[in-house]
């Protein structure tokens, strides 16, 4: 199914999978390095390593501790209330907001990253990035398979997307933020579109006939274009 994504939608990032699991996974390994981040961990999927976290294994990063509902000590809350505190002052975000943020209901135990390629079983998320025009492809395909949404467009914090498509059942695309951006290595020009595992591959058999709908319709323009 990874190999049809990338092939369709020439992706030079390959797409990746998250599941969180309550009990520890018995055929992965766990990380071996700490990040700084919890999007870190979607890069090293897209650099082709399955691994899984545990709850310490995010402590690094206080928002994605909130999106993903890690649980916290008292030293780790206060990190928490510390960003968001700099995040206010710098206007870049409202306490206001921080209820509406989307976070996992679950308390957070162990989330297995890896490749698309290499996943067993059906994954809670699949992430792909790349290009507007690629994403815009990914999102007509997820509304032609009845998982599109409206309005489904998401920014910060990045991390939130997960536990968004896990909520709703349903597509979202992500713009990213700053933070993701530094620690992915993500490219000004790309953004993110999540979607349930479930649905990966009514996604697929819908992004063939998208794809050549564009194509038809992209030829249909031209022409109209030029007889103006």
């Amino acid at each position: 199914m990874s190999e049809q994504l990338q092939d369709l939608l020439q992706l030079d990032t390959i797409p990746i999978a998250v599941t969180f699991h309550e009990s520890q996974p018995n055929d992965v390994s766990r990380v071996d390095k700490v990040e700084a981040s919890g999007c870190t961990y979607w890069k090293r999927a897209s650099e082709g390593k399955t691994f899984y976290t545990e709850a310490s294994d995010h402590y690094n990063c206080p928002i994605g501790c909130y999106t993903h509902n890690v649980a916290l000590s008292e030293e780790q809350m206060k990190e928490l209330e510390n960003t968001l505190g700099l995040m206010g002052e710098l206007g870049y975000i409202s306490m206001d907001e921080v209820p509406g943020i989307p976070k996992r209901g679950e308390t957070f135990h162990h989330a297995v990253y890896s490749p698309l390629e290499d996943v067993t079983g059906i994954p809670d998320v699949v992430l792909v990035s790349g290009s507007p025009k690629q994403m815009m492809l990914l999102a007509e395909a997820a509304t032609a398979a009845g998982i599109g949404t409206e309005n489904s467009i998401m920014g910060r914090p990045t991390c939130a997307v997960i536990p968004a498509v896990m909520d709703s059942g349903q597509s979202a695309s992500s713009l990213g933020c700053i933070g993701n951006r530094v620690y992915t290595a993500l490219s000004d020009d790309d953004f993110y579109f999540a979607f349930p595992g479930k649905h990966t591959t009514s996604i697929i058999e819908k992004l063939e006939m998208i794809i050549h709908a564009n194509s038809e319709l992209e030829k249909y323009h031209q022409q109209r274009q030029k007889d103006v």
